[in-house]
């Protein structure tokens, strides 16, 4: 992993930046329902499945790795990995585990498998050590579908990561419907990057 700090003289996004994150501070949430039937067909683990589509997506487009560092720098990172809820049925809480990211879906699947097997029974907000600077965060909401979500940040307005939310999955019409929560700083994520980012999404799973 690569952090790379922005020359915001030269920036051409800086104009934005500046009025999204500064003089007008503004984060966003959008929430889309993704047809995941190809994953249902070809007897996919939906939780691991949906964390590497959705981290190869992110590991392709500049908007959604933008961030604020420990020093204050503002920077892209050159790749991400994903930070992911455990629920925990005896207590009703959860945990977070992150898992690193590799092209090969097999690899990370297994790697995914490791980490829940190691650490997934472990209680505590954060049930997995060292977790690396350059993650996203994703949660699973598998009891119930949704038609919006949205999260609110104390400090959102300096937090320029995306998020996501993953609902429970409904049969319509023969397709398999799953609610996606994103959200997202409009200081480094405009709409377009964001529907650019559900396109692309869209078009991995159903490869």
């Amino acid at each position: 992993m690569v952090f790379t700090p922005v020359n915001r003289e030269t920036w051409a996004r800086e104009e934005y930046f500046e009025h999204y994150f500064s003089a007008q501070p503004c984060t966003y949430s959008m929430c889309v329902k993704l047809d995941i039937t190809p994953i249902i067909e070809r007897k996919q683990k939906l939780y691991p499945a949906m964390l590497y589509y959705i981290t190869s997506i992110v590991n392709r487009h500049e908007a959604f790795r933008y961030a604020i560092n420990a020093q204050g720098q503002l920077g892209l990172y050159s790749q991400m990995l994903p930070c992911y809820t455990v629920f925990h049925k005896d207590t009703h809480t959860f945990s977070n585990i992150w898992t690193a990211f590799c092209q090969d879906y097999d690899a990370f699947c297994a790697a995914y498998e490791a980490d829940l097997a190691a650490y997934g029974d472990k209680p505590g907000f954060m049930a997995k050590p060292g977790l690396p600077e350059n993650h996203f965060n994703v949660s699973m909401i598998p009891w119930t579908t949704f038609e919006g979500f949205n999260l609110n940040l104390e400090k959102g307005y300096t937090y320029l990561l995306p998020i996501f939310t993953l609902g429970r999955y409904v049969e319509a019409d023969g397709k398999y419907l799953m609610p996606l929560a994103l959200q997202v700083h409009h200081a480094v994520c405009d709409g377009y990057h964001a529907c650019q980012f559900i396109h692309d999404l869209q078009a991995l799973i159903a490869r």
